[in-house]
């Protein structure tokens, strides 16, 4: 590829005592694509997904955003940078309405005195912002916006998080596991979803054990090996089957040694 990674990362190292997590780690996402990231348990690739977005701090390494060296010390200085992340646990409140979860810790407040003094906030203007980006998700099964979260099933609250995450998530959006517990009609609901989100010209990570939904929606596929980046492959290339011994070590890709 010319063009120039939107989100690059060079050197990335983090140790948790005698624990190497991320290994002198690279990694690039290109503006537009869905990026999908697969490693086995304990391979670091949820270290690195941290590192990207501001839950961890790596001990060494770079990180650029469209060019600029950042440096996230939080989850909410990578969100004020325009990164947002949808863990697996969707870190949703469901006793809360849809209106307020989409704008939990962003909410708007009424302009003037009422807002700056009396800090009452703006829900019409929230259940207004909210519903216009689900349906420009096409999430028209959700009537009431100010129904509870806990009320939907789970593929809507999927739906609801990554329409948060689509809405506020300017430069990239990273789903970590976003089909994890859902059924068969729910998950493809979600790979939908996130078609939409790229057509909207979001480049996503996505984090996904499930191979099939991996080849069938990612443009690039980044295969993390102890610690460290071992190879970036494109699906059309290769068999899942191929991306499974490449990921466990039963097998190396072309040009690449284990201590490389």
């Amino acid at each position: 590829m010319t063009q120039e990674p939107i989100l690059k990362a060079r050197g990335l190292t983090k140790r948790y005592g005698k624990v190497i997590a991320l290994n002198d780690c690279d990694f690039d996402l290109y503006p537009g694509e869905i990026l999908a990231v697969i490693g086995d348990n304990g391979a670091g690739k949820s270290t690195l997904i941290k590192a990207i977005s501001g839950a961890v701090v790596p001990d060494e390494g770079q990180i650029w955003l469209e060019g600029r060296e950042v440096s996230f010390k939080t989850p909410i200085e990578a969100r004020a940078a325009g990164i947002e992340t949808v863990y697996q646990t969707l870190a949703m409140s469901p006793a809360l309405s849809i209106a307020d979860n989409m704008f939990m810790g962003r909410e708007l407040r009424k302009p003037g005195i009422m807002g700056t003094l009396f800090r009452q906030l703006d829900r019409p203007r929230m259940e207004k912002f909210a519903r216009e980006k689900l349906n420009e998700l096409g999430l028209m099964t959700i009537q009431n916006i100010n129904q509870a979260v806990e009320t939907l099933s789970g593929g809507q609250r999927q739906g609801v998080a990554v329409a948060r995450a689509a809405a506020f998530g300017s430069k990239v959006v990273i789903l970590d596991e976003p089909t994890a517990a859902l059924g068969v009609k729910e998950s493809r609901r979600v790979l939908e979803l996130i078609r939409d989100v790229k057509n909207r010209g979001i480049p996503i990570i996505l984090i996904s054990h499930n191979m099939p939904h991996v080849f069938e929606i990612a443009d690039r596929i980044h295969i993390h090996r102890l610690g460290r980046r071992l190879c970036v492959i494109r699906p059309q290339d290769y068999t899942m089957s191929d991306a499974v011994a490449f990921m466990t070590g039963a097998r190396l890709p072309e040009g690449v040694t284990e201590a490389a």
